[in-house]
């Protein structure tokens, strides 16, 4: 496991020889060895076609390589930070909550709703929310990002969980999603908060919820 938790707002990481970390630019804290952090262009193990799925989602900055031998430090804004482990399943992140993530991931994008349809896909533009969503798989750790703290719901067969989409971090499991709203479409515009939007989550595994709908 590449990353510890320090305290509730700071993770460490492991740099070795032949292995490397992606990060989120701005999120280096401090750290000892002899490290290097350049501008990810490739999209990480994601490649090209991972680099242009976070263009479309209006992600212009890149994430930032992190090679060479030591420790470094991460954190961003002072937000809670939690690391999840991976044993090679997927986690999608909300990609504005996504802290750090080491490179043995293949990192990709997936539209967040899609399987709502069209409906959804608009409905997500009405409430303001990020269509996309960032998919890491495989065997590794995951340090994400979330204001005011970070429950994980229970999703089981047959029990649906509905989340504001202001306040999901992520989700791992065998899961579908979609967008969905309680209102009629002249309430519904300029509507943000979950009252209006819901993000459906049926199927079995696990949703992390930050605890404020504040946006990172």
């Amino acid at each position: 496991m590449a990353f510890q938790e320090l305290n509730s707002k700071m993770v460490q990481a492991t740099v070795a020889p032949g292995q490397r970390l992606f990060s989120q630019r701005g999120a280096m804290l401090a750290y000892r060895g002899e490290v290097s952090f350049t501008p990810d262009l490739r999209g990480g193990r994601g490649g090209v076609m991972s680099m242009i799925g976070r263009r479309v989602a209006n992600e212009d900055t890149p994430l930032m390589t992190v090679e060479g031998r030591g420790t470094v430090f991460f954190g961003h804004g002072g937000h809670h930070v939690q690391v999840i482990n991976l044993a090679g399943d997927a986690l999608y992140v909300e990609a504005d909550r996504l802290l750090a993530f080491e490179g043995t991931l293949e990192q990709g994008t997936v539209f967040l709703g899609s399987q709502g349809g069209v409906m959804g896909m608009v409905r997500g533009q009405v409430s303001g929310q990020g269509l996309f969503t960032t998919s890491l798989r495989g065997h590794g750790s995951v340090a994400v990002m979330a204001h005011g703290g970070v429950f994980e719901v229970p999703i089981t067969p047959g029990r649906p969980v509905r989340v504001d989409p202001q306040a999901y971090v992520a989700h791992h499991g065998d899961v579908r999603n979609k967008l969905s709203t309680a209102l009629g479409w002249r309430d519904m515009v300029g509507r943000g908060s979950g009252e209006a939007f819901q993000l459906e989550l049926s199927g079995s595994g696990t949703v992390f919820v930050q605890a404020s709908e504040e946006k990172l």
